[in-house]
């Protein structure tokens, strides 16, 4: 298991999060890029806070699609961080891209959020390569995993589960 800030990181890590619900493809009337997230999706996004609240996040990279920058906005928000557009995070991208992001000693405590598509091919590779899970490769939309490495083939990941939260805690920032 991979431990966040103040329990000792043994390896470096970075945060992989799957963007939060927003809605059915099938629904949405412009271009899937600018699909934004649901009430749910927003809720997951706002979770986000809590989930990574003893995790040290320096850096916030996003795929560009709406739905991803919303996702990893309230968080980048609270910690005084600025998300960065990332191309290689997009749904298009290689898999490949993202394993190096995340095998980047550069980007050892930072966020990336990418899409399922994504996630589902990096977890093939990882799988190849050996990665020791805390649990059953999974990434539900709003998901993270904290993954390292120890700049070797030994890959760990954790998961973290969505955590929605309700109406009441809508605002990103202190009351």
């Amino acid at each position: 298991m991979l431990a966040g800030e103040g329990h000792g990181e043994a390896v470096p890590v970075v945060y992989l999060v799957r963007h939060a619900h927003a809605g059915k493809k099938s629904e949405w009337q412009g271009p899937d890029r600018a699909r934004p997230l649901s009430a749910e999706g927003r809720m997951q996004a706002l979770g986000l806070i809590d989930r990574l609240r003893d995790y040290r996040v320096r850096r916030v990279l996003s795929s560009p699609a709406e739905r991803c920058l919303q996702t990893v906005e309230p968080l980048a928000s609270r910690r005084g961080l600025v998300v960065e557009p990332s191309d290689a995070l997009g749904v298009d991208a290689p898999a490949a891209g993202v394993l190096e992001l995340l095998a980047s000693p550069d980007l050892h405590q930072t966020l990336l959020c990418t899409h399922g598509e994504i996630i589902g091919e990096v977890f093939d590779q990882l799988r190849d390569i050996g990665i020791e899970l805390s649990d059953r490769p999974r990434w539900p939309k709003g998901s993270t995993w904290v993954i390292g490495h120890d700049g070797g083939q030994a890959w760990k990941g954790s998961y973290l589960r969505p955590l929605p939260v309700g109406p009441a805690a809508r605002s990103p920032l202190p009351r």
